[in-house]
Parts: C-alpha cells; sequence; structure tokens
C-alpha cells in the first residue's frame, strides 16, 4: 500500500524492551499498523458514494488509482473502499500468476476434475429447463425436451484449475469511490485514524503503549 496512506496512520511510542531505563530515550516510535481506516457499512451499500469497477487483466491496485483518479498514489484508496486488506490472496491474479500458482498448488492433478456441473438446458419454446452450475454425479441424466421418450446427459467436468480461475474473476468486482467524493474521503480518513483523549493519549498522532 502507498506510502501516502502511512503518513496518515499515527504512531506509538513503544518501550524498548532492551534497555531498563523509563527515559524517553528508551522509547521506539513506530507506525500503528493494529490501527486501519475502513469503509463505513452504510457508504460501501450506498449508490450515491461508490461505482463498480471491473479490474482488468494484470492491473494493480495503482493502476487502477491512475485510472480512476489520474494519481497512482492513491492506491490505498482503492484498497481501502473494497474493504481489500491482504491484497495477495484479494487482489486478482494475472493469467500467468494464477497459472503458476495453480501448478504450484495442484502440479500434476492441475487438469483433474473437481466436481460435475449441469449445462443449460431449455425446451423448444426457449423455457429453461435445468439451469448451469449445479453439482451432480457425471452420469446425472434428465428426460430430452426435444425428442421424446429420451434422455440426455447435460454434464461438464469441472477441473481444478476452472474452479480456481472463477474464484479469481471473482475478485475482479469491486467497490471504488466516486471521484467528486475523493476530497472529502481523504479529510474523512485523516480523522478516522487520529488518536481521541485516553490515559495514553499523547497528541492525536501519538500515544504510549
Amino acid at each position: 500500500m502507498s506510502k501516502h496512506y502511512f503518513k496518515h496512520v499515527p504512531d506509538i511510542r513503544y518501550k524498548n524492551p532492551l534497555k531498563d531505563s523509563p527515559n524517553n530515550d528508551n522509547y521506539v516510535i513506530i507506525k500503528n499498523l493494529f490501527l486501519r481506516a475502513k469503509l463505513r457499512d452504510d457508504v460501501f451499500t450506498s449508490v450515491t458514494f461508490l461505482n463498480s469497477y471491473t479490474i482488468q487483466e494484470g492491473m494493480r491496485p495503482d493502476n487502477v488509482a491512475e485510472d480512476l483518479y489520474g494519481n497512482s498514489q492513491l492506491d490505498w484508496i482503492v484498497l481501502t473502499v473494497a474493504n481489500i486488506v491482504n491484497v495477495r490472496d484479494e487482489w486478482p491474479m494475472s493469467s500467468d500468476v494464477l497459472y503458476q500458482y495453480c501448478e504450484d498448488k495442484y502440479g500434476l492433478a492441475i487438469n483433474d476434475t473437481r466436481h460435475h456441473e449441469t449445462e443449460e438446458v431449455r425446451n423448444a419454446e426457449g423455457k429453461l429447463i435445468l439451469p448451469a452450475g449445479q453439482i451432480v454425479d457425471k452420469d446425472y441424466t434428465i428426460p430430452n425436451p426435444l425428442v421424446f421418450n429420451t434422455t440426455i446427459n447435460p454434464v461438464v467436468p469441472v477441473t481444478n484449475f476452472l474452479i480456481e480461475t472463477r474464484e479469481n474473476e471473482k475478485k475482479r468486482n469491486i467497490k471504488v469511490l466516486r471521484r467528486e467524493f475523493l476530497t472529502q474521503y481523504i479529510l474523512d480518513m485523516k480523522g478516522e485514524l487520529e488518536y481521541t483523549k485516553s490515559s495514553q493519549f499523547v497528541n492525536k498522532k501519538l500515544k504510549n503503549t
């Protein structure tokens, strides 16, 4: 995530475990990585502030930020609005990376059948008889809607690679902040990442542990 996000993250003053003296010189100041900005649930479901966005092949968060806001350093806004914490697991892989991931995970079983699914079946009038995507046995049959007194086997194998590809494709659709709300969002996030008065409070950007 961009350094422009972390500059808004407040600090904590942490006691150096290698020192015995209580002096402030024996404290280290580090970023409070346990504090994370998150889009409010009511905003996340609002059509007023957000648009739907499809991440194209090979795009990184900074590419999306450049596309949306003309500034690649606003990648942290793309990630926080989409509620993505772990980019490695929650961002779609490129085709090459996905294939390598599947090879490492499944080895020679990459194209083995995981299960079988139905294909869509309609009758002569176009009425849906059987939806696609239902998990069934490989020998599953139904009456043929086009030929009387016959059956069909509308079943296709689904491989390990196809399963992983589908899961990867689901990650392409995210919610993004509309450009006109960008400035207000940044101001709101700064406020959310400031400390309030407590026994550990030093200032809005620093507290003791």
